[in-house]
């Protein structure tokens, strides 16, 4: 349906407009790190920064007190001020700018609806805000209409969205008589059954002027933006089958028609409305000397990086014999456990290369009917893994074991989901469940594993590969491609482990945002054991020399998990290991305990555990029992306070503290005179590294709109679409309060990524001047590029490359 407003306006195309503003949000058992700002990367940053304070009344900076406690502390200078006024085209003096911060500001607020206008005439010490009532009504049917079997009563979904909440407002009187106001369901009758139409008549109902239809839709959108996120990830996925949904758009008629169900006939609402969004639109923006402010902390960040990274600009390099090589993830996490393994030998190299390992996976764990995608958020699936045994023996024995774990874990499901459950299942169960709740309290055991309910590497005969359906071909261009990646094709040591990593945490729905957003919120156990017994293939071996790869016969691949939660690193699939390289294996092992032993020690204060006289086996103990502790609302710190990322040989960094905050992808120019493989570099892992540090500066500057709350209210909707705080409100995204600080301080410095790259001028140049995506981010100030010079780093600014 094609509705014209004008010679020029099309209602279809504003709606598709305004909706495609909206980023998706991952399930919470597939939590990724996703920008919320992602579909706005047209725009400069400071632009959406000046929109979003109208539309949303959504800050996109810290607050002035924190720069000025930084200005305070000496921390940010004049300099990065007169630099970051340069850049951003102001003229404030320093002064002016100090001055600033010591001004009282006034309350950002979203841009004013008609519900705004009626609460303006209510009693709200006394009475219920329409605003909050309306939020709750959309988000209990949502949560309803979406669930995923948490639920014993749904809504009828076989109709469309908008269709269903339509049918259901004509019989549901709770809101009427909460609000004692009769006029809403009488007026939901009234209601046109299609979206669109709805859309188009409450717009002409309220008299809106369609210049502003735009505006005034993408207000009430993002008055409900957590279940308009849900929305928006349902039509990302549909996109992977070239499908399509309208959720969004019914969403926003829900919404919108929320506007006109409460008017009463002869009400001054709407001449109330007017003179408060003409006065809201008219209100200087408070914007550019916050951003001035925010630029000048990035600066301060920039100099001290670049100082850092040039200690080794002019050192050598050294080539040492290679023992073994250990590919990490490129998460800011792999950092520390990457420098202090180092140090352990000159013979170890380590590599950073994104978690899934280049395989683009589902896993299919046997004995289930799970699908679930291992891969970045960004890509579908082209391939399956699911486990091999030895023997048809040992395989049927895998999945009756698998098949009863499953059925006794759904046989409690109903208990706990039912009212009350909480309190009357303790009473049902007696003694046995109390002892349960003490144990989970007390959390006196040290057994526990990431990913307990489906990692197999317990299981001796069950290794994660890839299925039959993929050709030896396929494997061996898969091979090679995850070769090249970490910079092997042409040279390895005797051992290569490939450590994924993964977390461990007790009674935390958002579990899955701290494993690998690489693996769609996952361990990355599946991709690293299924990609090393892919490189271990003899016959992927005997075709990779067909096609130009070097493969050493005397090189062995092992896969590795390292918690991240504890520090744990553990070999896997150690029995498979040839005895020639089990010599190489023992020394492995214990130089990574080292290495977490060290790593321990330096995180151990970030986490408020202290050293005392502590010796490395009572630490580990520490971190295990905080990682087993279903009370423990920060388990670790994840990927808080990320700020760079560096795209160059290790060699450029090795040895250097970069404090765990700088994301790091091996990238040697030299084998890449084309430029393929920057390329991939900056059109994947750059752009879920962007992802990840947007979501945690979205969680920190504004985390009413963009985070999730107090992780002590939380409460899972609808099996694992998200979180509600408390028992109502819109479904909450983003980061929990306490993921980002510690109840004293800012854990995360909210900052734009710097990406650091060592590759020439025109190689970067043409993958920015190819790549739209690349380019918005780069020309609108989302992220900085900075490359390695011959006497130290050049800036991409404005299109040119400053010394």
């Amino acid at each position: 349906m094609n509705l014209k407003l004008s010679n020029t306006i099309d209602l279809s195309d504003v709606v598709k407009q305004v909706c495609q503003r909206i980023t998706p949000n991952w399930p919470l058992d597939q939590m990724i790190a996703v920008s919320p700002y992602w579909h706005r990367i047209s725009q400069p940053f400071s632009e959406v920064a000046a929109w979003l304070e109208k539309q949303a009344g959504s800050p996109m900076s810290m607050d002035s007190a924190v720069y000025l406690e930084q200005w305070q502390r000496g921390e940010i200078t004049e300099q990065h001020l007169e630099q970051a006024n340069q850049e951003l085209g102001a003229a404030y003096t320093v002064s002016a700018l100090v001055d600033y911060l010591s001004t009282p500001s006034t309350k950002l607020t979203p841009a004013p609806l008609h519900c705004d206008a009626l609460d303006s005439l209510r009693d709200l010490s006394h009475q219920p805000a329409w605003c909050d009532t309306i939020t709750t009504q959309i988000s209990q049917f949502c949560a309803a209409y979406f669930d995923q079997g948490l639920s014993d009563w749904k809504a009828d979904n076989d109709k469309g969205l908008y269709a269903s909440w339509r049918d259901a407002m004509e019989s549901d009187y709770s809101v009427a008589l909460l609000m004692k106001s009769k006029q809403v369901n009488r007026r939901a009758k009234l209601l046109p059954n299609d979206s669109l139409a709805a859309i188009d008549w409450v717009l002409e109902k309220l008299a809106i002027d369609d210049r502003e239809y735009a505006r005034y839709l993408e207000a009430c959108l993002l008055r409900i933006n957590g279940w308009a996120s849900w929305c928006a990830y349902l039509n990302w996925q549909a996109g992977f089958k070239q499908q399509s949904t309208e959720y969004l758009q019914d969403l926003l008629a829900i919404r919108l028609c929320w506007e006109w169900l409460i008017l009463e006939s002869e009400s001054p609402v709407t001449a109330i409305w007017q003179r408060q969004w003409q006065k809201h639109f008219a209100k200087p923006s408070q914007i550019l000397p916050l951003m001035v402010w925010q630029r000048a902390d990035e600066i301060r960040y920039q100099t001290e990086l670049f100082d850092r990274l040039q200690q080794n600009l002019a050192k050598p390099v050294q080539a040492a014999a290679v023992e073994a090589q250990v590919a990490f993830c490129i998460d800011v996490r792999s950092e520390v456990i990457r420098r202090h393994l180092e140090a352990t030998s000159d013979n170890v190299q380590t590599i950073g290369f994104a978690g899934f390992f280049g395989m683009p996976i589902s896993y299919n764990p046997i004995g289930t009917d799970v699908h679930r995608p291992q891969l970045p958020g960004l890509l579908a699936p082209q391939m399956q893994v699911s486990e091999c045994c030895v023997s048809d023996d040992q395989q049927k024995a895998l999945v009756k074991h698998r098949t009863a774990q499953l059925k006794r874990k759904q046989a409690w499901q109903p208990f706990h989901r039912q009212p009350s459950a909480a309190f009357t299942l303790v009473e049902s169960t007696g003694l046995s469940y109390i002892s349960k709740l003490v144990k989970r309290a007390l959390p006196l055991s040290m057994a526990g594993r990431i990913n307990k309910s489906q990692s197999t590497s317990g299981v001796s005969c069950a290794i994660p590969q890839l299925t039959d359906a993929v050709s030896t071909e396929q494997r061996a261009q898969l091979a090679a491609d995850i070769l090249t990646g970490m910079g092997l094709a042409h040279r390895q040591a005797r051992l290569v482990a490939l450590v994924a990593h993964g977390a461990q945490t007790e009674n935390n729905p958002q579990q899955a945002g701290l494993d690998c957003g690489a693996c769609c919120g996952q361990s990355g156990e599946v991709n690293a054991r299924a990609a090393a017994a892919l490189l271990n293939e003899p016959q992927v071996r005997a075709h990779l020399a067909k096609i130009g790869i070097e493969l050493s016969g005397d090189t062995w691949f092992v896969a590795g998990l390292h918690n991240t939660t504890t520090e744990e690193v553990e070999l896997l699939d150690v029995a498979s290991v040839p005895v020639s390289h089990q010599a190489d294996i023992t020394k492995l092992q214990i130089r990574l305990r080292e290495a977490s032993g060290h790593a321990r020690r330096e995180r151990a204060p970030q986490i408020g555990i202290k050293l005392d006289e502590r010796d490395d086996r009572q630490l580990a103990k520490a971190f295990r029992q905080r990682a087993l502790d279903w009370s423990q609302t920060r388990p670790e710190w994840g990927l808080a306070n990320n700020a760079a990322f560096v795209i160059a040989p290790r060699s450029r960094s090795r040895g250097i503290n970069l404090e765990g905050r700088v994301f790091m992808h091996e990238y040697d120019p030299s084998q890449d005179s084309h430029g393929e493989l920057l390329a991939k570099i900056m059109t994947a892992p750059m752009l879920v590294t962007h992802w990840i540090n947007m979501q945690y500066f979205a969680s920190t500057v504004d985390n009413f709109r963009y985070g999730s709350g107090n992780k002590t209210l939380h409460n899972v909707v609808g099996g694992s679409i998200g979180l509600f705080e408390g028992n109502g409100g819109d479904l909450r995204s983003g980061l929990a309060i306490q993921s980002v600080h510690d109840g004293e301080r800012w854990r995360h410095q909210p900052l734009r990524l710097t990406v650091v790259i060592d590759a020439p001028k025109a190689s970067i140049q043409r993958v920015i001047d190819s790549h739209q995506v690349v380019k918005q981010l780069v020309d609108n100030q989302w992220l900085y590029i900075a490359r390695f010079g011959d006497d130290g780093f050049e800036h991409y600014r404005g299109g040119e490359w400053i010394g």
